[in-house]
């Protein structure tokens, strides 16, 4: 006696007919469908057993409904990506969806490796220097008039140099032409292109007060007095005699002296 070979939902034969084997257990093609097909997302009908069951990320196609939303084309083994849960073949999903280079103006494919800056995209290969043409990379860089440049390119075209050693500025080059101190972070002046400390400056090229016969520097706004080729401090501009101030204020001269009208009345 031959033994029965049915279907394990159903119970109906399985004797001369197609079924599926699920853990083991034989379904005919009808039970087994109806338990454990899966629908397929575009068409929304079951993907039967004779059908080829793509899927991705969970969910479920046809073979032949397995297609770019926007152009129709098969995705059957080919790249694609996807945007609002829709399937885009790589061509309309850079029309659509990617970033246009800022330099070449063409699409940066997906995947593809690409540089950003202040909202600006680029392929790798085409963020260079402006100066050498050599990519940038994740090598630091400065941005000047809607270009960019690497560090050594950018001091070259625009760091000031140092007059003394011709490379760009730095502060250790940077002292008073006469005593050699740096000038970094303390006031200096300059002179024929030539800088100098507050002191030097003063001693070399500053008039002398009248009065006390140190430098008058004239810097930063202080104020002195000029008269016949002879300067004062302000606090110096002073009576010989009474010492009473003279600045904004009549005086007379006795030889090198100068007097208050007062005192001058005794001459």
């Amino acid at each position: 006696m031959t033994e029965r070979y049915d279907c394990h939902y159903c119970k109906e034969s399985l004797f001369g007919k197609k079924y599926v084997l699920r853990e083991e257990n034989p379904y005919c093609v009808k039970c087994y469908e109806s338990l454990y097909s899966n629908t397929c997302e575009e068409c929304k009908k079951p993907i039967g057993c004779n059908t080829r069951d793509l899927s991705y990320k969970d969910r479920h196609w046809h073979e032949e409904c397995f297609m770019c939303f926007q152009c129709k084309r098969s995705l059957v083994d080919k790249p694609f990506s996807t945007k609002d849960e829709k399937l885009l073949c790589t061509e309309c999903y850079s029309n659509e969806y990617s970033s246009k280079c800022h330099e070449c103006k063409k699409t940066i494919m997906p995947g593809s490796r690409k540089m950003e800056h202040k909202g600006n995209s680029w392929h790798e290969t085409c963020f260079t220097c402006q100066r050498c043409q050599q990519p940038i990379g994740t090598k630091s860089f400065i941005p000047k008039d809607n270009h960019n440049f690497c560090v050594p390119c950018y001091e070259k075209q625009f760091a000031m140099q140092c007059v003394h050693c011709k490379k760009p500025w730095h502060k250790d080059c940077f002292l008073c032409t006469s005593c050699k101190q740096q000038l970094s972070g303390q006031r200096f002046t300059s002179r024929d292109d030539f800088a100098y400390c507050l002191n030097c400056f003063c001693n070399l090229y500053a008039k002398k007060c009248a009065s006390c016969t140190t430098p008058i520097s004239g810097l930063g706004g202080s104020k002195y007095i000029s008269f016949e080729e002879r300067q004062w401090h302000n606090d110096c501009f002073n009576c010989k005699k009474c010492s009473v101030s003279l600045v904004g204020r009549g005086f007379l001269t006795e030889r090198d002296d100068i007097l208050c009208p007062e005192c001058g009345k005794d001459i």
